[in-house]
């Protein structure tokens, strides 16, 4: 699997932005917003129609310059001299071949190589409908998600294919559920479209470079906390593709087998996308709105369940030779000064000598606090039965240690060791010369070319 040293140039990924409006003008001579690639492999019969009704449609609707690019890869009867013909007929149609034949190495050469800040792909036989087309970039444009996938598996999706597909692709789904945690609904079908700085950071981890280029992209994306928004779709099952049912699930799960080995052994550099862009809302310091919680209560929980254990063993060994109230107090001292000590490195981050006196006296009043929970729970034990059993007064601590913990944590982060940095203010959003926010581009009325 690909490591750092494939690292992009910029090594995280800029802030999200919307594309500039100029884009929008056909008859300015800029780079297209779009670049639409089809891929295709012995296609001579499909590809003219499907490419002249994509033209026309992205012609009519579409607000934004385009490209159509056909990507060849390495077709065998007459798809190159049909494919040639068409970029020299239409305008902002391109052709380019490649010798090796992969819809992955297609759509990843191609896309390298655009200048198109979006890019797309579509399966050839158009079985989605293009409706879709523009609600499936412009979260892409607008700068609000970094990839966007056409999903069949949606409700509000219209499907139309036979149950030996339906049932594949949904096995298929369940098994990237189950396996490698993906929580988008349809990675198989040909209607997918990225962000081109996103593309520059995340298709240099990707591997696979056939069938299984779309799953590996979309299960390496979300696992770096990258946003894919999903775009339900009309869809209508071609009876003649060429694509090879078993063969394709066969491959697919061998991709399945070395993504998920690759994500459990840490072999993939994800970390450097786990934070791509400077407007992350959670990033900013708001002023009343302590920050980290999630992760400060992760390792709160992990520090206080190794806490209650050692509690526990500690007062089992003092109940040898002393009294129940002595080897509670005990074993909560110990066991306090190891816990604010803990807490103080893994749970809110604090390194190095400073304060550190003060932390553990701190703590120790935070202690206090759970002795006395604790203590009264074991005094009420005694008035309610003179001679508990062993395991008795355990599981009353428990539950005394349970309370305790809430008031624990509120009182460490709260008094102990509350957040003392300055806060960030948060980016101001780019505005048009009016002095209004630009939100959306408008769409410039041109004439039918």
């Amino acid at each position: 699997m690909p490591t750092d040293s494939a690292k992009g140039p910029s090594g995280t990924l800029p802030r999200r932005a919307h594309l500039p409006a100029h884009g929008a003008r056909h008859d300015v001579p800029t780079a297209p917003v779009l670049d639409i690639v089809i891929p295709v492999h012995n296609e001579e019969k499909d590809l003219p129609p499907s490419v002249r009704r994509l033209h026309d449609h992205l012609t009519r609707t579409f607000p934004y310059r385009f490209r159509v690019t056909i990507a060849d890869n390495a077709s065998t009867d007459r798809t190159p001299q049909v494919g040639a013909g068409l970029a020299a007929r239409l305008p902002d149609v391109r052709y380019v071949r490649l010798e090796e034949k992969g819809r992955g190495r297609a759509l990843r050469a191609v896309w390298s190589a655009s200048d198109a800040p979006v890019l797309a792909y579509m399966d050839v036989d158009l079985s989605t409908d293009l409706n879709a087309l523009l609600p499936l970039v412009a979260p892409l444009i607008s700068g609000h998600s970094d990839l966007a996938i056409g999903s069949r598996l949606t409700r509000s999706s219209r499907v139309v294919r036979g149950g030996k597909r339906e049932f594949v692709s949904r096995a298929y789904n369940l098994i990237l559920r189950g396996s490698l945690h993906a929580r988008f609904s349809d990675a198989q079908c040909g209607f997918k479209a990225l962000r081109a700085d996103v593309a520059g950071e995340l298709l240099p981890l990707v591997e696979d470079t056939g069938w299984f280029f779309d799953t590996e992209m979309l299960v390496l994306a979300e696992r770096a906390g990258l946003r894919i928004h999903e775009v339900p779709v009309d869809w209508v099952d071609d009876p003649d593709s060429s694509v090879h049912i078993v063969k394709t699930a066969a491959e697919d799960l061998k991709g399945v087998w070395r993504v998920g080995r690759a994500l459990a052994v840490g072999a993939l550099p994800l970390d450097r996308l786990a934070r791509p862009f400077g407007d992350d809302p959670r990033d900013r310091r708001v002023p009343g709105v302590p920050g980290g919680l999630a992760r400060q209560l992760i390792g709160f929980c992990a520090v206080g369940a190794l806490s209650t254990l050692f509690y526990l063993l500690l007062y089992t060994g003092f109940r040898t030779f002393t009294g129940a109230q002595a080897a509670n107090a005990l074993a909560l001292l110990v066991s306090a000064v190891a816990n604010t000590a803990a807490n103080r490195r893994l749970t809110f981050g604090v390194r190095g000598p400073a304060r550190a006196v003060r932390h553990q006296a701190q703590g120790l009043v935070v202690f206090a606090v759970g002795l006395a929970l604790t203590s009264g729970s074991l005094a009420a034990l005694d008035a309610a039965a003179d001679d508990a059993a062993h395991g008795t007064e355990l599981a009353v601590l428990v539950v005394a240690n349970l309370a305790a913990t809430v008031l624990r944590f509120l009182l460490l982060r709260a008094w102990v060791f509350p957040d003392r940095r300055a806060p960030v203010a948060p980016r101001a959003r780019p505005q048009s010369p009016d002095g209004l926010e630009s939100l959306a581009a408008p769409k410039t009325p041109r004439s039918p070319r």
